[in-house]
């Protein structure tokens, strides 16, 4: 069985929705076993599930985009795996990020880049989304359009700041979350056999 764990932070719920479905993606892949963990739980390196990240083969994380950069709780989350840093806990396993923001772009790209520097320190194997941009060319549906906003280091998703998370992202956002979750599953997957 291939474990593959989430840990994303949601401050108003449109991102727990996001990590929700890329979960739903990444269990659609046979041998895959999920775990979905919130920061704010391991915002400690005393307290919270770190014996699952340490079974897991592979690591998402999740964090909104607020003001250019992750939340301050998923920050705290990252600052305290330092302590899995220094015994090299996490190293060599498959690790993946997502992020949501009330823009298309939002500097969400900067919160993507924050994730890689994080698995990078960790000495993790970044995987990348992949997916072509679903809205590049003049007969494009901007609306059913997957990765519309061309996010290629992980995955992007806009939530309207006026809207409740049951209501945004929407439908095309939260299948490109389905796929980018199946990605993850399978190379995870590949990862975990070639190495038996």
């Amino acid at each position: 069985m291939t474990k593959l764990a989430i840990v994303y932070h949601s401050g108003y719920g449109h991102t727990a929705k996001v990590a929700e479905h890329v979960a739903t993606g990444a269990r659609s892949v046979s041998g895959v076993e999920v775990d979905v963990l919130k920061a704010d739980d391991l915002a400690s390196a005393e307290e919270g599930p770190w014996d699952t990240l340490a079974a897991a083969d592979g690591i998402i994380f999740g964090s909104p985009t607020y003001m250019g950069s992750s939340s301050s709780v998923f920050k705290a989350f990252s600052e305290a795996s330092s302590k899995i840093w220094m015994n090299g806990g996490w190293r060599d396993k498959i690790a993946a990020g997502f992020t949501n923001s009330g823009s298309l772009a939002g500097d969400k790209l900067n919160t993507l880049q924050e994730l890689m520097i994080l698995a990078g320190q960790h000495g993790m194997i970044w995987a990348n989304y992949g997916a072509f941009p679903g809205y590049n060319t003049s007969t494009s549906d901007f609306e059913g359009a997957w990765n519309r906003a061309g996010h290629m280091v992980g995955l992007g998703t806009q939530a309207l700041t006026d809207l409740p998370a049951d209501q945004t992202p929407d439908q095309a956002d939260l299948e490109t979350s389905e796929d980018f979750g199946k990605r993850i599953g399978e190379i995870t997957r590949r990862w975990v056999a070639g190495k038996s």
